[in-house]
């Protein structure tokens, strides 16, 4: 079996660690030490996007992207008690929360629905 893992560079390793379980990633303690957070979801992907239809992103570009089967209403509101701003943003995919982390770099949440999706790309 393998997994798939993102790895993202940090400024503040403890600020990271708290964003990112905010955001409903699990801890994985005995994974993590001073310079590393490990993060477990219930699945890992790659996605490929084709960039002219994915409004303004670049060829060879990546972001951060979540899929969750949580209401992104519920993720929005324990991000806002946490004082996290987020922005809720319908997609042609669905819908999507977005968020910025400690080092400026915006994590995406998503709510798929894949006959919209699917839909949309004819």
């Amino acid at each position: 079996m393998l997994t798939a893992m993102t790895i993202r560079y940090v400024g503040d390793i403890e600020a990271s660690r708290r964003f990112y379980a905010a955001l409903g990633l699990a801890l994985d303690e005995a994974a993590s030490f001073s310079v590393w957070a490990q993060f477990a979801a219930d699945a890992g992907a790659v996605g490929l996007h084709a960039a002219a239809a994915s409004k303004g992103r670049v060829p060879g570009t990546a972001e951060l992207a979540l899929a969750t089967d949580e209401s992104l209403e519920t993720v929005a509101a324990r991000l806002a008690g946490l004082g996290i701003p987020c922005e809720l943003q319908d997609e042609d995919f669905g819908r999507s929360l977005r968020v910025v982390d400690p080092d400026g770099v915006t994590v995406q949440l998503q709510a798929i629905d894949y006959d919209l999706a699917r839909g949309n790309a004819s």
